[in-house]
């Protein structure tokens, strides 16, 4: 014991004669002075050639001010040179327009942007200038002070919206089709009934730039308006996106039961019908369509999907009739739901079995497929603070207004017969 303090006491009076110096008369450090920073021991576990770079990386963003300046200042390749999308809208190009009116529904515009031009709206008039230049998503203010969600269409959209003559195929039903149909890039496919134009975008984007599609309609005026409706598509979207939409569909003024010389040339992966009697075109498509391919049939009635398979029946046609569907969409509102108080909107989480509430609890102006609550309410409950908006529970339920039938999309797969 007594050498253990002998040794203690030869140790402080060395501490304290160096006054805290380590060997070499340095100073002695303190022991959050000797840490290192996460960057220090990153670099200590690293080889030297990485530790090196991580060194210069850390010096780059430790840069004066100046050259940071110098860095924002200096050109920087366009988003087109590095494969992104274009940004701007541009003259030429077409740009949708939507406009929030009251009762939470949506009005769509379509136009086309020129330099002099103006876009009317029920909220009041944007210059196209106004919308040149600027990017897709941005809220612009009409001259009576509306906002209006500016953006670029899809091809949905554009169908929907499109000068058109005829009834067109619909988006549901045309999905339908495709799907089918199993149609690939490189595919050559007929369409009988060239309408407004809308089946011949969508067969367009999906046989791709080497495949082919031959639209065949009888009607003079249709089959103007389907050119000019896809020539206008084509035109904005290169103006838009930088890029060529495939050149792939001939329009062709033409019955197609009398084109039974133009279909021995061709060989089809996949046929449309969307005609009155798609029964005449069946003996006329059938041997240039391929064994195993796909006859897509777009009829209004009942009662003409009856005609067409005692036709297929009575004619010992090559075709198998796989099923017969109708595409429904069931649309849902989905809205906050109105409350009291944060007590209120707390017992209607919590409890189990929620009761329908009161009659009084909440009014609802029903306006085809919206749902709305009156507006002073819904801006009250909008007003709460954060909890209580958090908090509120939301009203789901099927839409009053449902969309209507539209077609029967039936499904014929082309065999070849057994040999008697």
């Amino acid at each position: 014991m007594r050498a253990w303090r002998g040794l203690r006491r030869a140790v402080s009076s060395a501490l304290s004669s160096g006054d805290g110096a380590a060997p070499g008369g340095r100073p002695r450090r303190r022991a959050w002075e000797t840490s290192l920073s996460p960057l220090e021991r990153v670099r200590r576990l690293l080889p030297p050639e990485e530790a090196a770079a991580v060194g210069r990386c850390a010096a780059a963003a430790q840069a004066p001010p100046e050259e940071e300046e110098d860095a924002a200042a200096a050109p920087q390749a366009p988003p087109e040179a590095a494969g992104a999308r274009p940004g701007p809208f541009r003259a030429g190009e077409l740009a949708l327009a939507e406009v929030r009116r009251k009762h939470n529904t949506t009005l769509k515009l379509l136009c086309r942007l020129a330099a002099g031009s103006v876009l009317a709206s029920p909220g009041g008039l944007l210059p196209h200038r106004d919308i040149i230049g600027q990017l897709p998503g941005q809220m612009l203010r009409t001259s009576a002070g509306a906002q209006l969600l500016l953006r670029r269409p899809s091809l949905e959209e554009y169908v929907l919206l499109m000068p058109r003559g005829p009834t067109i195929a619909y988006p549901k039903d045309i999905s339908g089709m495709l799907m089918m149909m199993d149609i690939h890039p490189g595919d050559t496919v007929l369409e009988t009934g060239s309408g407004s134009g809308a089946m011949s975008l969508f067969l367009s984007r999906a046989v791709g730039p080497n495949g082919r599609v031959l639209s065949y309609e009888i009607r003079d005026d249709h089959h103007n308006l389907a050119k000019k409706n896809y020539r206008h598509w084509r035109a904005a979207w290169e103006i838009g996106h930088m890029e060529e939409w495939p050149d792939n569909v001939d329009f062709i003024l033409k019955d197609i039961s009398t084109a039974a010389a133009d279909m021995k040339s061709v060989t089809l992966d996949a046929v449309v019908l969307d005609m009155l009697n798609p029964q005449l075109a069946l003996p006329v498509v059938h041997p240039s369509l391929k064994q195993g391919g796909v006859c897509a049939v777009y009829l209004a009635n009942i009662t003409q999907v009856v005609d067409l398979l005692e036709r297929i029946r009575t004619c010992k046609l090559p075709f198998l009739c796989e099923k017969i569907v109708e595409v429904t969409h069931r649309n849902w509102l989905v809205l906050p739901a109105k409350i009291k108080n944060c007590k209120s909107s707390q017992t209607v989480e919590t409890q189990e079995n929620i009761e329908e509430p009161p009659q009084k609890e909440h009014e609802e102006i029903h306006i085809q497929d919206q749902v709305v609550f009156k507006e002073s309410e819904y801006n009250e409950s909008l007003s709460d603070n954060t909890e209580t908006y958090c908090s509120v529970p939301y009203v789901a339920r099927p839409s009053y207004w449902q969309d209507a039938h539209s077609a029967f999309l039936t499904k014929l797969r082309k065999f070849r017969p057994p040999l008697s």
